[in-house]
């Protein structure tokens, strides 16, 4: 029996690997993935991407509520999502997500939802570090572990 994967997945050549099953609750009246459900799975995935590179979200808040008073969050600034093929019901996917770019209060990340080796959506996410609700460059103990090898 092969050794089961952790919760948050794992990162393996500098890529974010989470594995989900596709529930009832994920699809539409056709029985495939409701594409709204893609933007659920891929925020898992940037979550325990973060998660396993030391970044607890709710650790920044309370950090950040001691040394500048505000609490920091990543926000969504944009997405751009191709849809290429669907999925079903108890599909097996793994939804994949890199870092392209650390720049400022801005990271720059694609995230590829797969069946095995076939990629059935794609999208780059431009996610922004703010602090009270304002745009803040990202810290650098973040960005060094969120940067990818040159």
């Amino acid at each position: 029996m092969s050794e089961p994967r952790p919760l948050a997945g794992h990162i393996e050549a500098e890529t974010h690997h989470l594995t989900v099953r596709v529930y009832y609750e994920d699809t539409d009246f056709s029985g495939v993935v409701y594409h709204a459900s893609y933007l659920r799975f891929m925020e898992r995935g940037r979550t325990d991407f973060l998660r396993l590179l030391g970044v607890a979200q709710g650790d920044l808040f309370d950090k950040a509520k001691e040394e500048a008073g505000a609490g920091f969050a990543f926000v969504v600034r944009s997405m751009g999502i191709e849809f290429l093929r669907p999925a079903r019901i108890d599909d097996i996917l793994t939804i994949e997500t890199r870092t392209l770019e650390v720049k400022g209060a801005t990271l720059n990340l694609e995230q590829k939802v797969k069946r095995g080796d076939e990629v059935l959506v794609e999208a780059k996410v431009r996610v922004a570090f703010v602090a009270g609700a304002r745009p803040m460059r990202i810290p650098d103990s973040l960005r060094r572990v969120m940067t990818p090898s040159a």
